[in-house]
């Protein structure tokens, strides 16, 4: 999440499909509730097991309105077997200027 500075991970299988989305306010909340015993637990045990996703071909006003919608700030883009392509964040689309 650091490195890549997106605020959120992907967990995925080894053939690159989705199982799910671990985002640093996921993390936060987990300690803040489990306190230590967060510290015990897996990706797979914290992670959002339904992230919102997006196909490659979606326009991003699509995108931005899916944020919006659910208050969210990344999608991840997975193809039509549900294989991770990439993470598109709140921040790219203000490159565009659609934000």
């Amino acid at each position: 999440m650091s490195r890549k500075k997106l605020g959120v991970t992907t967990v995925v299988r080894k053939d690159g499909t989705l199982l799910g989305l671990l985002s640093d306010g996921d993390l936060r909340r987990l300690l803040e509730s489990k306190g230590a015993q967060a510290l015990e637990m897996t990706a797979a045990d914290a992670m959002n097991s339904r992230p919102v996703t997006i196909a490659p071909g979606e326009f991003g006003a699509t995108a931005l309105r899916t944020m919006e919608e659910r208050k969210i700030t990344s999608l991840v883009v997975t193809d039509s077997q549900q294989r991770v392509l990439g993470v598109l964040h709140l921040h790219d689309l203000w490159t565009t200027g659609l934000v």
